[in-house]
């Protein structure tokens, strides 16, 4: 059965790289970041987004994310008590040419902690690969585990923070740590993106940092975070990027209906609105 966690037994918790867990980017011999000089350097030297997916999955610069991911992969959730957890950082996923950047927060510690993939085997990824399925940028409505066969298409997910924190709160060296990562993912898809799609008022503030890293131009004053409110951006090249934001999906947005189905869904139609206005 695709996607059942009897495929995922073998392996010890957290995994190792490169010993086989489906879709894991790296190896033994990918080198590791364990300082925050490091994530800038391995990043800067990541030629494509496959490698930087590698070096990324193994980062280990910032010592609490690291205790804590692997300690929730050591203990498990009782509901998940028979199965592998990743517990590693998790890298960004989808389409590599992809016009939609999602922009999440972090891992959830029994979503993407344990599958290895972002914002899959969670309630939160439920929301999001649905409302992704019903505007048919991806292959399948709910994303269990990381051989479930789920393709998106013309979109790439990602988080600013690439490890599961405690009570789902990143520290700002934490942050500051990991946006190398981001910045560099965000180059190197840079030529077809069109949107990023900020989920909550922390992926917008480090969606507008990591734009201005990059020297793109970001309208001042800075831009606030509202529900679909839409922030114009330009690649140094000239070309027009919009960040579009959009209630976080998580529980405590979608169980008070603060962000619903409707809604996510209109979001999702004026990112594709948007690409179509630039041409692309």
């Amino acid at each position: 059965m695709i996607g059942s966690a009897e495929a995922f037994r073998e392996f010890p918790s957290p995994v190792p790289p490169g010993t086989g867990w489906p879709g894991d980017p790296a190896g033994p011999r990918t080198p590791v970041a364990r300082r925050p000089a490091d994530v800038v350097r391995l990043a800067a030297g990541a030629a494509d987004l496959d490698e930087l997916s590698a070096r990324v999955s193994v980062c280990r610069a910032c010592p609490r994310l690291v205790a804590w991911r692997e300690e929730v992969a050591t203990v498990k959730r009782r509901q998940f008590a028979d199965q592998a957890y990743w517990g590693r950082p998790v890298p960004g996923w989808g389409d590599p040419q992809g016009w939609l950047l999602i922009v999440g927060l972090a891992p959830a510690a029994h979503g993407g902690n344990r599958t290895g993939r972002i914002f899959t085997g969670d309630r939160s990824g439920d929301w999001i690969f649905a409302a992704l399925y019903r505007a048919g940028l991806a292959a399948r409505e709910i994303s269990v585990a990381a051989d479930d066969g789920q393709e998106l298409y013309g979109v790439r997910i990602a988080a600013p923070v690439r490890c599961a924190p405690p009570d789902n709160r990143p520290l700002p060296l934490e942050r500051d740590t990991c946006a190398p990562w981001l910045d560099r993912e965000v180059a190197l898809m840079a030529e077809p993106l069109r949107v990023v799609l900020a989920l909550g008022a922390f992926a917008w503030e480090q969606a507008l940092a990591c734009a201005r890293r990059l020297s793109w131009q970001v309208p001042t004053p800075r831009p606030r975070f509202g529900h679909a409110v839409q922030a114009p951006l330009s690649k140094p090249s000239g070309e027009a990027v919009t960040l579009l934001g959009c209630y976080h999906v998580s529980q405590q947005n979608t169980f008070t209906g603060r962000l619903t189905q409707a809604m996510l869904d209109d979001v999702l139609a004026t990112a594709r609105q948007l690409r179509e206005r630039t041409g692309a």
